[in-house]
């Protein structure tokens, strides 16, 4: 670790009117990657009952939870089993069990056809409708955060509306499960990696692990306050800014202590633009000097598959 405190990774609340903080979060994406959000609208009690569960649900048998594997879906719906997903370039798989929940199209939709139906598991009384309305709730959020974005960028506050309206979002709930002590303190749990979408707004990193890697190398933790979201920049909208915004490598470490024996339990949300959109290089963010470094169009769909294929997910 690093003597560089996560104060200075920028903490906003949204209740603050947007061309207020839209260059503070924006300074911190551009620095870091990572900003917090707090007073995001998502309640408290919403929350604690979405955390409470999905440790109902990993806590189910191994072949219960099976049972909810969709074979050739990419992971997109339903469970995927610990020790699947691995990082980019990554040479072991990371330690941990997950379930997706993505957008519900009605079927003569034009987008149905990349956005496979949820399965919901019908062990666990309430999940459905709990994650629901959790998704709807981190949608709206993701909103304010990227209306804050646009304002940065010197785009209309509305800009993104448009590229995310009935994008292939994803929920995910995660579970770690608790390491042996021979191997806990210091565990990789996921390895170094930036994420594929537009933006990642995470519940529950105020548990210690979350780490992101710095331009000078150094890894820095990320501690939000309880209850208050880790905003990541991904991949995509790395892209469209040129590297303005920055997708930053992060990783989860298993914390020192008592902490290193217990289980882990996050919610992140990958906010993604329509599969049919065209991530094409913004022209306010090419300059004279990296005019000629912008990358080539490509659809949201295709770039997305390109990423899957590299984390053993498709």
């Amino acid at each position: 670790m690093t003597d560089i405190t996560s104060d200075s990774i920028a903490s906003v609340s949204l209740a603050r009117p947007l061309p207020d903080i839209a260059d503070e979060l924006g300074r911190s994406f551009a620095e870091f990657g990572f900003g917090v959000v707090r007073d995001h609208g998502i309640s408290p009690d919403l929350i604690a009952r979405a955390e409470e569960l999905s440790k109902q649900f990993f806590a189910l048998p191994d072949d219960v939870k099976r049972a909810y594997k969709i074979e050739g879906g990419g992971g997109a719906r339903g469970y995927t089993p610990f020790g699947t997903e691995k990082a980019k370039d990554a040479k072991v798989h990371d330690l941990k069990e997950f379930w997706h929940v993505g957008r519900d199209l009605p079927a003569d939709h034009p987008l149905a056809e990349y956005m496979a139906p949820n399965i919901w598991p019908s062990e666990v009384p309430g999940f459905r409708e709990t994650f629901e309305e959790l998704y709807a709730a981190f949608d709206k959020a993701g909103d304010t955060v990227l209306r804050a974005i646009a304002l940065h960028l010197g785009l209309a506050e509305d800009f993104f509306a448009a590229t995310v309206a009935d994008g292939n979002s994803v929920m995910r709930l995660l579970h770690y499960p608790p390491l042996a002590a021979s191997e806990a303190e210091g565990a990789i749990r996921a390895a170094a990696h930036g994420d594929i979408n537009t933006i990642t707004l995470l519940l529950g990193a105020e548990e210690a692990g979350l780490e992101l890697l710095t331009k000078q190398g150094k890894w820095l933790a990320v501690s939000p306050p309880e209850g208050a979201l880790a905003v990541n920049i991904g991949d995509m909208l790395d892209r469209l800014t040129n590297g303005k915004l920055r997708s930053t490598t992060h990783r989860v470490v298993n914390p020192k202590g008592e902490a290193a024996h217990r289980a882990r339990y996050s919610m992140p949300f990958f906010l993604h633009f329509r599969p049919d959109y065209i991530i094409e290089t913004l022209p306010g963010c090419i300059d004279n000097e990296s005019a000629g470094e912008a990358s080539p169009p490509i659809s949201s769909h295709e770039f997305l598959l390109q990423r899957l294929r590299e984390i053993n997910l498709a």
